[in-house]
């Protein structure tokens, strides 16, 4: 397994050991203990599996208070742009975003803790997301930003984005309350 720190502190880049023959492959997804080894001690509590089209974008989301989430994500089939935005104030990269090409052929997967916003755009015709979440979905404590707001300056990579309603009436960057603080440990 191999590991990549971003420029933004606490999101990491995980690529797995990938065993391929005649047969097809096998990779280890997750294991706690590995995991804990890398520093993400975080428990697991949902698994979340989404099916897109090419050319979606779901997000950008988060959770607030105590039902703020990790995900920890990869792509199942296909290949999506996997975005993170650093919602962290006091923090040296607050309002910065890292993103990374996640694929089923790499299986490459990326730890987003929490204190970021998350979403991705379908590069492929379609695409199976799959994420680890540290947390329960609680409608009352999600919170969204504007996937295209011009302060975040994220390349989709998608010409004619296809997104919901609900993402579509999110909050601009600057209007997020201060939910989240940078704490270097």
């Amino acid at each position: 397994m191999k590991i990549t720190k971003t420029e933004i502190d606490g999101l990491l880049v995980i690529q797995p050991d990938i065993f391929e023959d005649d047969r097809g492959f096998f990779f280890e997804s997750f294991s706690k203990q590995r995991y804990e080894e890398l520093g993400i001690t975080d428990e697991f509590v949902q698994d979340n599996i989404s099916m897109s089209n090419k050319g979606t974008v779901r997000g950008l989301h988060y959770q607030i208070g105590e039902k703020a989430q990790g995900k920890l994500c990869q792509v199942i089939e296909g290949e999506v742009l996997d975005v993170a935005v650093d919602i962290r104030f006091n923090s040296p990269t607050f309002g910065n975003h890292f993103a990374q090409i996640l694929n089923s052929d790499l299986k490459t997967q990326l730890w987003i803790p929490k204190g970021f916003a998350h979403g991705f755009s379908v590069l492929s015709d379609e695409a199976i997301f799959s994420y680890k979440c540290t947390n329960y979905y609680s409608k009352p404590h999600e919170r969204a930003i504007l996937f295209n707001d011009t302060d975040l300056q994220i390349n989709w990579k998608v010409e004619h984005p296809i997104v919901s309603a609900k993402d579509l009436s999110a909050v601009k960057f600057k209007e997020i309350e201060k939910d989240f603080f940078y704490n270097q440990e």
